[in-house]
Parts: C-alpha cells; sequence; structure tokens
C-alpha cells in the first residue's frame, strides 16, 4: 500500500498514442499514473519511465476492457494499494474498417464492450470517490466522428463516439456542481498506431493527410480544456471547421461526402 498525498491519473490504454500521451503528461504534472491496457510488457516499460523521469509512482494494470465487469478487477488492483481515482482517462479503442457482417460478431461485441460499457462502468465506480472529495476530472476520448452520420465501413464507430459525446455532456449537467469536470475530446486525425491497428496504415502512407496533429498536441490541448471546464474539446482549427460544416449542412449531403471521402479505408476480405 503506497501512502502519498499525489494525485492519482487512472489512464486507460496507456500503452502507445493518445493514452501514451496522456500518461507522460500527468506525470509530468506530478501525478501518480495507473497504466491500462492489455500489453503488460509495454506498460511496465512505460511505468518504468515515468517513475524515473518525474519522480512519481507509476504502475500497470493489465486488463482486458472486453470482457464484462472488467472495471471490477482495475478498481480492485488500485484498493489494495490504498489509491482513489482524481483524474480517468478513457481511451482505450479500435477501430474496425470493414461492413458490419464481414467480421465476426465477437469482434464487433468486443468493441462495444470496450469503448461503450468500460468507459462507463469505470466512470460509475470513481464518480462516488470524486464526489466525495468534491473534486475530480473525467476524460472521454471521443472524435469528430461522434458528429458524423453513420457511413458504410467502421460501422458502431460514429455511434460509439457520439455516444461518449452525450455521456460527457450528461455527466457535466449532473456532477459540475459537486466539483467534477468532465470533458469530451473529439480529434481528428492523429499520429498514432490506431491506423495501423486497424489495418489501414497503407492506404493512410499512400495519401498522407494534409492536416494532422501529434497525440503530445491533443493531449495538450484536452487538458487545457479539461481544466478551464470545457465539455466538448475539438484540437486543432480544421477539425473545427469540420464539425461545423457537418452540423450546418443537410445530413443526406454529408452523408453522401463522408461515404464517398471513408470509401477507400473500407477493406473488403
Amino acid at each position: 500500500m503506497i501512502k502519498t498525498t499525489r494525485k492519482l491519473a487512472l489512464i486507460t490504454g496507456a500503452s502507445a498514442g493518445i493514452g501514451k500521451a496522456f500518461a507522460w503528461a500527468y506525470a509530468g504534472r506530478g501525478f501518480d499514473v495507473a497504466l491500462v491496457a492489455r500489453r503488460k510488457d509495454r506498460l511496465e516499460i512505460l511505468a518504468a519511465q515515468l517513475s524515473s523521469a518525474h519522480n512519481i509512482d507509476a504502475f500497470a494494470i493489465p486488463a482486458d476492457l472486453s470482457i464484462p465487469e472488467a472495471q471490477a478487477p482495475i478498481m480492485a488492483a488500485l484498493s489494495e494499494r490504498g489509491r482513489e481515482v482524481d483524474v480517468l482517462v478513457n481511451n482505450a479503442g479500435f477501430g474496425i474498417a470493414h461492413d458490419y457482417l464481414d467480421v465476426p460478431w465477437s469482434k464487433q461485441r468486443n468493441f462495444l464492450m470496450t469503448m461503450a460499457v468500460a468507459p462507463c462502468a469505470l466512470a460509475y465506480a470513481v464518480i462516488p470517490g470524486m464526489c466525495a472529495r468534491g473534486c475530480g476530472r473525467i476524460i472521454n476520448i471521443a472524435s469528430i466522428a461522434g458528429f458524423a452520420p453513420g457511413v458504410a465501413g467502421n460501422t458502431l464507430y460514429p455511434g460509439v463516439k457520439g455516444l461518449m459525446i452525450k455521456f460527457s455532456q450528461a455527466l457535466d449537467s449532473e456532477y459540475r456542481a459537486k466539483g467534477l469536470k468532465i470533458t469530451a475530446l473529439c480529434p481528428g486525425f492523429t499520429q498514432t498506431e490506431f491506423a495501423e491497428e486497424a489495418g489501414i496504415q497503407h492506404i493512410i502512407d499512400k495519401s498522407p493527410r494534409a492536416f494532422s496533429q501529434t497525440a503530445d498536441q491533443v493531449v495538450e490541448i484536452a487538458i487545457r480544456g479539461n481544466e478551464n471546464g470545457r465539455v466538448i474539446v475539438i484540437p486543432g482549427w480544421h477539425n473545427k471547421i469540420a464539425v461545423a460544416v457537418m452540423r450546418a449542412l443537410p445530413e443526406p449531403l454529408v452523408r453522401a461526402a463522408i461515404n464517398a471521402g471513408a470509401a477507400k479505408y473500407r477493406l473488403k476480405d
């Protein structure tokens, strides 16, 4: 059991990309960090690096967020250390760049469990303690896709990201007065391993994005926005314009445009 006055940030999907950037950012601010992902080896290496660089307590909690009640062993591991969560970053996720029936249902189910059920469950687990202490931070990683209509390929992705946006807005309405700051982070294309994991990196490489951001840039904007009490944070002027256009134009026109643009990222077996 660790005795410390430092606050703790719990970060899911912490082994790479935006999650890893959040870990470095909060460790640099003097937070202890609990790192959650499936890849134990990566987490332990990162934990050692963070502890050495910032003289904080960083530790790994290997977990598969696609299983039912995935939050329970995570919270138990924290309890064993005598720790409570001051910042929750719900970042874990992946993409399925296929049509709905082109992958097994088990993969679609795991997508929903990891990116919808687990974030909601973790928030449910940590909010009581945050309210009792009168302070807490939750950042849910959404996407500008959460403002888009559904199109072919990545069938569940816009719906899940839209849920994270509305979930964050609802929690803000319920718990802001109790000292919580809750944010939906809505990035656009970010330089991470996401495309490689989704199997579309070779497509990205053929047509590089004119506008992209690093994970570090996105994370710094997210943390500043959260501390300022912003419920929706869209990093980058180009992403703000994209969201404004999606909101302003008739949905049939937006669907047609996004379907045409997204077709090259849709994988076929």
